[in-house]
Formats: C-alpha cells, sequence, structure tokens
C-alpha cells in the first residue's frame, strides 16, 4: 500500500493516506512532485501516461510524478519513483518550482489536487519502463515541446500545461548547456 502526505491549505502535513482511496472527486489536498528528465543530448523526456491510470490514461505529460511517502525526502522519492516508473537513475536533480499547486478534473470526474513542487534531472542510465505506468516515451527538443504545449495544450496533461511556461527558461538553459559539453 502507497501512502500519500495530506496537507492543510498551508501546506503543512496533516496526516497520511492510502494513495489507492484518496483520488476521487473530492480529492485532498496532498503531496507530490514532477520531474523533468533531461539526456546528454539537451534532449526532454515525454512519457505518455500508461491507459490503465487511474486519473488521465494515455495523455501524455512530463517525463514522471509521484509521491513522496511519509516520512521521506522528496529527493529520494524522485529518485525512487525515477526507478519505479521509468527502469532509470537520474542526477543533479534540481527544484524549479518549490512551490508549484494545482487543481484539475480529468474526463472521469476525479480531481488531482496537489502541492507538486517541479524538479529537473539528468537521466543518467538507460530507461526501461514500467508499463504499468508508461505506454510510451519520446526524447523531444525542450523548444519543440513548449510549441506543441502551447498550440495543442488540450493533448498534454493538466499539470505540464501549468508547470511549463515557469519551467520553460530553465529548461532551454540546461538543454543548452548539455548541448555545449
Amino acid at each position: 500500500m502507497e501512502r500519500v502526505v495530506l496537507l492543510d491549505a498551508r501546506g503543512n502535513p496533516t496526516g497520511s493516506a492510502d494513495k489507492a482511496t484518496i483520488h476521487t472527486a473530492d480529492t485532498p489536498l496532498h503531496l507530490a512532485f514532477s520531474c523533468y528528465l533531461l539526456n546528454d543530448s539537451g534532449q526532454l523526456l515525454l512519457t505518455r501516461r500508461a491507459l490503465s491510470k487511474k486519473t488521465w490514461p494515455g495523455v501524455w505529460t512530463n517525463s514522471f510524478c509521484g509521491h513522496p511517502a511519509p516520512g521521506e525526502e522528496v529527493f529520494d522519492a524522485i529518485r525512487r519513483r525515477a526507478y519505479e516508473e521509468l527502469g532509470t537513475t537520474v542526477e543533479d536533480i534540481q527544484v524549479v518550482l518549490p512551490k508549484f499547486q494545482y487543481r484539475a478534473i480529468d474526463a472521469s470526474g476525479i480531481v488531482e489536487n496537489e502541492i507538486c513542487p517541479v524538479h529537473l534531472a539528468r537521466i543518467s542510465s538507460d530507461l526501461a519502463p514500467n508499463p504499468e505506468e508508461i505506454a510510451e516515451w519520446a526524447w523531444a527538443d525542450p523548444a519543440a515541446v513548449i510549441d506543441s504545449v502551447t498550440n495543442t495544450p488540450f493533448a498534454f496533461s493538466p499539470w505540464l500545461v501549468e508547470q511549463l511556461p515557469d519551467v520553460a527558461p530553465a529548461l532551454l538553459e540546461l538543454s543548452e548547456q548539455a548541448r555545449a559539453q
């Protein structure tokens, strides 16, 4: 059983709950994270959520997301979920949006309600995505991703659409640095 950290309106922990039970039409505010992965060529990893996912099945999104367990540091949760979801390891994790918060309702009526710090990291091993998490994946030029999300936001997860304008400058800078090396 995976547990998530429940939060009050100010972002303070108030307890925990079974992840499988909280994503409903009345999802309580809880802690999560988003991570954008770059490879050594400066490309961004996009993933398509598995069709079996409870929320936003089959939707293209950032590299991966997850929930820190009670008492787990966010960077440790990022490393854990990179391995569980993508079968990979990450390094050079950095926070780019420490206070990102969103609430979104998918077509089935299930609500996401998260304080979700956003991170950038570099992939440091091969991918071996878990098919229960990831249906497809693609490496893409960050500028092309920004254009695609701007022009067709309906094709992407709501959190990616909301995060990307603020993540884009750091993403483009890191991509350029990787290409220059």
